[in-house]
């Protein structure tokens, strides 16, 4: 395996322009009091008060490329600890796992959060690559940051867009997952089942994804896609009560000059309304199988999570090796990874133990 070696370069010229100082300042992220190793993590509180937006940062973001990307990614832990990947999911960002990444990591896991093409930092190495956001495309980086990374197998973890890679990887490769966490569960989905048209209660959950389907939609995300982004946080999880800079810390990333193109395109090629690349046709026909998990698997939900999800009953015989399913209370809504870090955090360490 050819290994790239990940550096703490400053972003070049151009990122740092598109971004600015003030951008830059809010990637950092709070880190979270921990308390000493132990099997068990304290249960999160019902109902908490937002963690202060500045209060710890990552440290230094790394960049390595890998694909067709230059990764710009966290990395917290021991190098030689057991690594875990954690991806997240739209509108989102790294610091989806900003309380959970350092518990990880004082528990000697090496934890990667890498920003997905068209987030953050994170950028194509060519102006000639697609700017596509279909799954297979986006499981396929994250196969590439294990590839370059040097990392045979790692614990895989995800919320939204990410939960749907992360299934993407354990169904596919098998073999560089060691266990996988998932917030609602089994989200790999195909073209052909977009095209099924379901009841209008359920039709009215996906409107942004219609309005996307328009140029409106396109030019709209593109003039307001903080207003936008804030709108859904506050749709997926109606109490969760976080503050203007732990929004806009994670706003920060949207301002990638590729993010509407992803974003747009992954929500199209769902539709049918756009091609995704030939490149990803034999990984598409083979998700459009539903293809069970076999790997160790715990799936997670919140008890108020306002974005559409699956109940657990339609996903559950889809995990056919070790599984188990926890339902989290408190009020916990679609980014659950945030809301409630301590139980996600420990979804990561029983996995492989189950």
């Amino acid at each position: 395996m050819t290994t790239a070696v990940p550096t703490d370069r400053p972003l070049d010229a151009r990122r740092r322009n598109l971004l600015g100082g003030a951008a830059l300042a809010l990637l950092a992220g709070p880190l979270g009091a921990l308390g000493a190793a132990a099997p068990a993590l304290a249960a999160a509180p019902r109902t908490s008060a937002p963690t202060p937006a500045g209060a710890a940062a990552w440290g230094p973001l790394k960049q390595i490329d890998a694909g067709v990307l230059r990764v710009s990614y966290a990395e917290l832990g021991p190098r030689h600890g057991t690594p875990v990947l954690l991806l997240h999911g739209w509108p989102y960002d790294i610091h989806t796992y900003a309380e959970v990444a350092p518990i990880l990591a004082r528990q000697g896991y090496r934890v990667i959060v890498p920003y997905l093409r068209g987030y953050g930092p994170t950028a194509f190495l060519s102006a000639d690559t697609p700017r596509n956001g279909q799954q297979a495309a986006l499981a396929v980086d994250a196969i590439a940051l294990l590839d370059a990374l040097g990392i045979e197998s790692a614990i895989v973890g995800g919320c939204d867009w990410g939960a749907r890679t992360a299934g993407i990887l354990a169904a596919l490769w098998p073999q560089r997952c060691r266990g996988l966490v998932s917030v609602s569960g089994y989200l790999i989905g195909n073209q052909q089942a977009g095209q099924a048209p379901l009841p209008p209660k359920a039709e009215l959950q996906w409107w942004y994804q219609f309005y996307f389907a328009t140029e409106r939609g396109e030019r709209g995300y593109a003039e307001h896609r903080d207003e936008f982004a804030r709108l859904i946080w506050q749709l997926a999880s109606p109490q969760w009560r976080f503050d203007d800079a732990t929004f806009a810390r994670s706003a920060a990333a949207f301002a990638n000059p590729d993010h509407v193109a992803i974003v747009i395109h992954n929500y199209r090629w769902r539709l049918g309304l756009a091609q995704g690349e030939a490149r990803f046709d034999e990984w598409e026909a083979r998700l459009a199988k539903a293809p069970n998990i076999a790997i160790p698997t715990i799936t997670l939900e919140g008890d108020a999570n306002g974005a559409p999800h699956p109940p657990a009953s339609a996903y559950a015989g889809k995990f056919t090796g070790k599984y188990q399913h926890r339902e989290i209370d408190g009020g916990i809504g679609h980014n659950l990874p945030q809301e409630a870090p301590q139980a996600f955090a420990q979804a990561i360490i029983d996995v492989t133990r189950l």
